[in-house]
């Protein structure tokens, strides 16, 4: 990943100023859809410290969001929180039940 190119002058400088300030990154993605992150990134997202590092990808307006995720198993996650994410799940689709049937 070297600096910017020297031939589009303001160009050039955006590119450099995007690259190593707000940290865009322009990643190969192989033949079979693979993407490497490099090891500075995997590392500010500690992702270097994981046994079996996982990522949660959204797509949001067009583009990739890329964040660290955690799997944990069912029987760690408290029932509290289980009943109030079926609450929240079953309370979106009742949700989405009714605006289908007013379409």
């Amino acid at each position: 990943m070297g600096g910017a190119r020297k031939s589009d002058g303001w160009i050039d400088n955006q590119l450099a100023v995007m690259q190593y300030c707000c940290m865009a990154l322009v990643i190969p993605v192989s033949k079979r859809g693979t993407v490497t992150l490099p090891p500075g990134l995997r590392k500010r997202l500690g992702l270097d410290r994981l046994e079996n590092p996982m990522l949660l990808v959204e797509e949001q307006g067009g583009k990739l969001v890329l964040e660290a995720a955690t799997a944990l198993p069912v029987r760690e996650i408290p029932a509290s929180t289980l009943k109030k994410w079926i609450c929240e799940d079953e309370s979106g689709m009742d949700a989405f039940n009714s605006t289908e049937k007013n379409a």
